[in-house]
């Protein structure tokens, strides 16, 4: 299983995974079909506070996004750990999503991104990259800057 061991990756890192979050609206926050494992979009938020409001380009920087979308990231496999009951079950990552909100002629999208493709490669190996889309967006719900959604193929 390639992802073996990705708690044990994190904590040797000294990452720690924030309480998972509570939805923010009418839905949940994961959903398992088959061996995928849905995620809801995820924001940079921690105990239902949002660390960063703004746009990047505008009122946010390029590192201030990095850190939004790592937080963002976090609290996806904060929410896979609850569902699965542990992260070391995720043998995959099919897909992940980076939607930001930005200033009309911003171009680090990319940059920023970064920010959660980096937290899932220390999660879970090198090996486990994944396909990604990252999209600049006028807004994004309470104003944050940064959105993520996440398909992690799981096995037993």
């Amino acid at each position: 299983m390639p992802a073996a061991g990705a708690e044990r990756r994190l904590k040797t890192l000294g990452i720690e995974l924030p309480p998972a979050p509570i939805p923010l609206g009418a839905y949940v926050e994961a959903v398992e079909i088959g061996n995928l494992l849905f995620l809801s979009g995820m924001l940079p938020v921690i105990a239902r506070t949002p660390q960063f409001i703004g746009r990047l380009g505008a009122e946010l920087s390029v590192e201030e996004g990095q850190e939004a979308a790592r937080i963002a990231c976090l609290n996806a496999l904060s929410a896979a750990k609850v569902h699965l009951g542990t992260l070391d079950k995720v043998t995959g990552v099919a897909k992940l999503a980076v939607y930001i909100a930005t200033a009309g002629d911003f171009r680090d999208h990319p940059r920023v991104a970064d920010g959660a493709s980096e937290i899932l490669v220390k999660a879970f190996g090198t090996g486990m990259l994944s396909p990604r889309i990252v999209l600049g967006v006028a807004s994004l719900p309470l104003g944050m800057p940064v959105e993520i959604e996440i398909i992690l193929q799981v096995g037993d």
